[in-house]
Formats: structure tokens, sequence, C-alpha cells
């Protein structure tokens, strides 16, 4: 809740144009204050209204999971949301599908939000959709897992007896400003896991020419298609480009809305 109040407030202030000192200021605060909070570090009750009344925002209290609501959206309908999406551009282009793909290796065992692939070019595509990062190191520890053990079994199961020419890994996160507040303060630890650039990901959204070896990738998918609108970035237009939602509660009354969850 922290972070994304603390996302909120940036957001807000950066389109006031306005600096840190400068909301202090309205505040009755430190700007150090307020920058604890756009970090996403907890602050108090006051000092969050404070700041609301400063921007001239109505603060709202709210402690519930909308994924956690009611049992029938237990299942979060954004991340099915993402990965019916992915599916219907990748299957455009022929490719292989299969959503929340089982697998084990030993003791380990775990499912693969999206795999794609082309038996003519010996290709796998790996996709984990994340609707929110609240958790980066228990992100990467599955991530990792199946980076590691999912190419292997995959050819297996396709007959694939010399394995992939080319294997794309992806973490697909929702575009919206909690997660691009995550992949601000956390760039470093992003790209030491996923250091590749959008290419690979880019061929396989058109169909175009794959390339050759692994690749290691973060994205940011808004899964509402908007005309004349970018579908996704990577991590450098994460860390310049505007964000499409503030959090996963107003992604959900747009894609409500809509009538696509």
């Amino acid at each position: 809740m922290a972070v994304e109040a603390g996302a909120t407030i940036r957001d807000e202030r950066r389109r006031r144009r306005w600096t840190l000192r400068e909301l202090a200021a309205r505040c009755g605060l430190t700007a150090a204050a307020v920058h604890r909070l756009e970090s996403g570090l907890p602050g108090s009750i006051e000092t969050y209204a404070r700041v609301a009344a400063g921007l001239g925002l109505r603060p709202e209290l709210r402690l519930a999971d909308e994924r956690r609501v009611a049992p029938e959206r237990a299942a979060d309908p954004l991340h099915a949301l993402m990965g019916e999406v992915e599916a219907r551009t990748l299957a455009e282009h022929g490719y292989g599908l299969s959503l929340d793909e089982p697998f084990q290796y030993y003791q380990f065992a775990g499912r693969a939000d999206l795999v794609a692939w082309d038996i003519r070019r010996s290709a796998l595509l790996h996709v984990e959709n994340k609707t929110r990062l609240p958790n980066l190191q228990e992100a990467f520890g599955s991530y990792n897992a199946k980076r590691r053990y999912l190419a292997p079994i995959m050819a297996d199961r396709l007959g694939l007896t010399r394995g992939f020419r080319t294997v794309t890994h992806a973490i697909v996160a929702l575009w919206s400003s909690e997660v691009q507040h995550v992949v601000r303060i956390r760039s470093t630890s992003l790209r030491a896991i996923l250091p590749d650039g959008p290419d690979a990901f880019a061929a396989w959204w058109s169909g175009g020419e794959l390339p050759a070896g692994s690749q290691s990738v973060f994205i940011l998918l808004d899964p509402l298609d908007r005309p004349r609108s970018r579908r996704w970035v990577g991590v450098d237009g994460a860390l310049r480009a505007g964000a499409r939602y503030r959090g996963y509660a107003e992604a959900m009354e747009v894609a409500r809305a809509a009538g696509v969850a």
C-alpha cells in the first residue's frame, strides 16, 4: 500500500511540475519526509493526509487486495487478461502455445504462465506475468528456476533432441505506476537478472526473425487495446514512459468498464 501511495504522490507532483520542496511547503512537511513517502516507505496517516491536502486529493484508506475481495476473483483477472492478450497475439503468427504449463525437475516443481514455440526454428518463449512486484527476490527465485530447467523439459516434450536454438525468457508486468516505481528503485537488480533488450520479445510479438541464443528480458504490458498506443515497453522505456494506470485497482476498473474482466 505504501509503494502504491508513494507512486501516486510522485506522479501527481510531477504532473503539476512541482519540486519536492514546493510540495513539502504546501503540506507543512520537510522535503525529506515527502521523498520518503515517494520512495515507498510508510508514513503516518496524518502525513498522508497532509500530502493529499497539498495535492488537492481526497485521501482514502484501502486495505483490501483487489485480487482477494471475492472468491471468484481469486485467480486474478488482470493476470488472466495479460495471458489472453499474449496468447492471442502469438497465435496469430502460428506459434504453438500452452498456458499454465506444469513441469518438474527432480524435487523442483512449478508452472510457467505461458510458453510458445516454433518447431521449425527450434525456438521457445517463456513468459512470467506479474500484475504487481511486491517481492522481487521471490519473483526472481521462481523465474531463475524456470529459466534454468524449463527449456530442456519443453524440448523433450516436443521431441527436439538437440534442444532449442533460441530461447527467450521474459517477466512481463502490468504497465502501472505501482510497478514502474519498483522498476525505478530496483533497476540495478532488474538489469542483473533480465539484462537483455526487448528485441527478442519484439520479434516474437511481431512474428519476425528470432535471434539465436538465450535472452532474458523485462517488459511492461498494457493488456487493454488503445488505438495508436504502444502495447508494451522494455526496461529503458519503463524508466522514461508515463504509466498507463496508477495501480492494480485502477487497471481493474478500466478492464471492467471495457467488459474484459
